[in-house]
């Protein structure tokens, strides 16, 4: 019987003090990327949030921000990501930018409150070449920006020129919108692929030259892409190549004329060459 009490007493504990299944999310980044990894919660003043990178603990907030700490901060002596990382004082979602392969492993959130623990592994991949690509196209040309992610259903894709939302596509599709409807600056020349999420640029200018970041947002983590295109001048402006042809138009009419005018002059003098000879 005393044994079973002290079941039940445990089951109690456990029941009021839960630690919740632990989750995982698998998150592949291109390197140069930035990611983040959502906590999915608002902190609270009794909260305290901690990140652990292979066991290291590499950020950590408390609901009253009285303790934060990043990086070097969290371990005196380890830099291990040299300012890389930013902590969300509302959420305790945390940001790794330019990402590098040595980022890629197992990341541990542990969320501590008065009524209950959880614990949540993101376990991240870092593939491919840098992230900051950089495009060119030439004036008038189409360049295509492809998308870095596969997307899911439910996810929300945006992308940026110059950070000026210009093309933005939800989960569902029932929002849409690119360029006259996010912004005018393209005016009807962005094409936006509602499968892949790729972005075409059309009829190119030397304006359009810039930064595009490609944004993809789901519940547990977002991700960052960034291109970097440039737009070369194709050569002579339409204006001035008509300028060109006009001139070498009016170049032939002169050498014509200044031909015929030769020729007819020197068919005259061999005329009169032949008469003055006939009556001699």
């Amino acid at each position: 019987m005393k044994l079973f009490f002290n079941v039940l007493a445990v089951i109690l504990f456990l029941l009021d003090h839960s630690v919740s299944g632990v989750g995982s999310d698998e998150v592949s980044v291109m390197e140069g990327d930035s990611v983040t990894l959502h906590t999915g919660v608002q902190t609270r003043q009794q909260e305290v949030i901690k990140w652990y990178f292979k066991d290291t603990r590499i950020a950590q907030i408390s609901g009253d921000l009285s303790e934060i700490c990043t990086d070097v901060q969290c371990n005196k002596g380890t830099e291990r990501f040299r300012d890389r990382l930013k902590l969300d004082h509302q959420t305790g979602s945390l940001t790794i930018t330019n990402i590098t392969n040595t980022d890629a492993g197992e990341y541990t959130l542990n969320i501590f409150s008065n009524s209950s623990n959880s614990e949540k592994i993101f376990i991240v991949s870092v593939t491919g070449v840098s992230a900051d690509e950089r495009d060119k196209a030439k004036e008038g040309e189409s360049v295509t920006l492809d998308s870095a992610f596969i997307k899911l259903s439910n996810d929300l894709m945006m992308w940026y020129f110059n950070d000026i939302r210009i093309a933005e596509i939800t989960g569902d599709q029932s929002k849409i919108c690119t360029d006259v409807q996010c912004n005018e600056r393209f005016r009807d020349r962005l094409k936006l692929d509602h499968q892949t999420g790729s972005l075409t640029i059309t009829h190119t200018r030397n304006t359009d030259s810039g930064e595009y970041k490609q944004l993809i947002s789901s519940s547990s983590f977002s991700r960052v892409k960034r291109f970097n295109l440039t737009v070369i001048d194709s050569g002579l402006s339409s204006g001035a190549v008509a300028g060109i042809v006009v001139v070498v138009l009016l170049f032939v009419a002169v050498a014509v004329a200044v031909g015929v005018f030769y020729y007819r002059h020197r068919e005259s003098h061999t005329a009169v060459s032949q008469s003055e000879n006939d009556h001699m």
